[in-house]
């Protein structure tokens, strides 16, 4: 396993720091179908979402949702850069009106999304996952850590966590 660490200022968006922008061109290289369930304004993926219709995406959906419309081992490359907290969920269901639960602030938000990742990634295909901690995918869904990237923004900013797994 590389573990790397690169300090980089802050950015809403998150693609855009550069040692994170040059992980994900790494990885998606020659890649055919790649996805990303909270994209944004991103461009990395062919098939992208985000809740938000502000942006040019494919789908306009709840990630869990999205993610459970896909395949089963159709995906070379999902993009994982949910909300970081409980309270980013709250807030980003908020703005759209969506009604926050107990199931969207807890740690069953990002799980029920590992388990549905897991079954769409091709064996041998990877998820590159960034969060404030290295958990990813994980072995339980047969995952195994290949790559870590540490950017430390500086100050009182949470480091972002950069995990790259491929799927055994």
């Amino acid at each position: 396993m590389i573990i790397n660490r690169q300090f980089a200022m802050p950015n809403g968006n998150t693609f855009q720091i550069k040692p994170i922008k040059a992980l994900i061109e790494k990885y998606i290289k020659d890649k055919e179908i790649i996805v990303d369930p909270f994209a944004n304004s991103n461009k990395f993926a062919t098939i992208t979402n985000d809740l938000d219709l502000q942006y040019d995406t494919t789908y306009h959906m709840d990630a869990l949702d999205f993610l459970k419309t896909l395949e089963d081992n159709s995906v070379d490359v999902v993009l994982w850069d949910p909300p970081y907290s409980p309270r980013q969920v709250a807030e980003c269901y908020k703005k759209f009106g969506m009604t926050v639960t107990i199931e969207t602030t807890q740690s069953s938000y990002w799980s029920k999304q590992r388990k549905e990742i897991a079954r769409i990634v091709k064996p041998g295909g990877y998820v590159l996952s960034f969060a404030w901690n290295s958990t990813g995918i994980g072995d339980k869904y047969g995952f195994e850590h290949i790559e870590i990237l540490l950017v430390p923004h500086g100050g009182q900013h949470n480091d972002t966590i950069c995990t790259v797994e491929q799927k055994k």
